[in-house]
């Protein structure tokens, strides 16, 4: 039997390069069940996305998903992708079989929580204010050279990263920390700013807005201590200040006392992020 993909109409492609194109999965010229491929716009054109992957019920376990996968891989191939992204909800055992046993690596995950209904209090020895403008001159540039570092570690050129670099800074904080419903805090023990936090509205689930956690870090030195709770502590505000009752995050799958730090807080899973390099 030849498992093949039967596009079901034109290729898309915008100015910019993404491309995406829907297909019907097809077991001699029989319908099978469906796939929706793209580049994916938080990767760039040279990575492309499995957005979607269906198969009939009558006609599962017969590793026809498999098979639909890897033709997906060399349609994103020809598409001069370097490497295919996918993501599953955390309790999709098949698919998480599927993405291992194609040689997958889990990168990243998201993860969200209702937000309580009251505003939770910080540890005793630390504060929280907004962050000044003094300091944001200072952490935007910085922000700024690390997102340029972070696209040409994926493959972009440094005038491709710096390009994306300013429409990040246009499309999210357009108007710096008076950009309407961000909010950028930092946390102080003894006088000293120890970390930051930057949370902003943003769709967390499928059809449902919330608050986003697009940045939190601790001072280098100063890890260790306890900072990173409270900061989240002080998303969590954030959130009930703008009236959202979800909050959520991305975290790369290697940061273990992150993904801990962010369970202890009632996170929960939603979404693990896999990548393959494609040869």
């Amino acid at each position: 039997m030849t498992t093949t993909l039967r596009p079901t109409g034109p290729l898309q492609q915008a100015d910019d390069g993404e491309k995406s194109r829907s297909y019907e999965v097809c077991v001699n010229s029989r319908r099978v069940g469906t796939i929706e491929l793209a580049t994916d716009p938080g990767f760039g054109h040279r990575a492309g996305i499995i957005q979607a992957l269906r198969i009939d019920e009558p006609d599962r376990r017969r590793g026809r998903g498999t098979v639909a996968a890897l033709a997906a891989e060399e349609v994103l191939r020809g598409w001069g992708c370097g490497q295919v992204l996918a993501s599953v909800p955390p309790d999709a055992e098949p698919a998480l079989r599927l993405l291992e046993s194609l040689g997958y690596t889990e990168r990243s995950r998201n993860m969200d929580k209702a937000v309580p209904p009251r505003a939770p209090e910080l540890p005793a020895d630390v504060e929280g204010r907004p962050m000044s403008e003094a300091e944001y001159e200072t952490w935007e540039a910085q922000a700024f050279d690390d997102y340029v570092r972070s696209w040409m570690a994926r493959g972009a050129s440094a005038e491709e990263a710096r390009a994306k670099a300013e429409a990040s800074r246009r499309e999210n904080l357009p108007e710096g920390l008076a950009t309407p419903g961000v909010s950028i805090s930092v946390l102080v023990h003894a006088g000293t700013v120890v970390g930051h936090v930057w949370v902003a509205p943003r769709e967390v689930r499928p059809g449902e807005w919330g608050s986003w956690v697009y940045d939190v870090a601790v001072a280098e030195d100063q890890r260790g201590k306890g900072y990173g709770r409270a900061l989240m502590l002080l998303a969590e505000r954030a959130a009930l200040e703008t009236g959202d009752s979800l909050l959520g995050l991305h975290v790369f799958a290697n940061n273990t006392p992150a993904v801990r730090l962010y369970e202890s807080l009632q996170y929960a899973t939603t979404s693990r992020n896999f990548f393959k390099q494609l040869l």
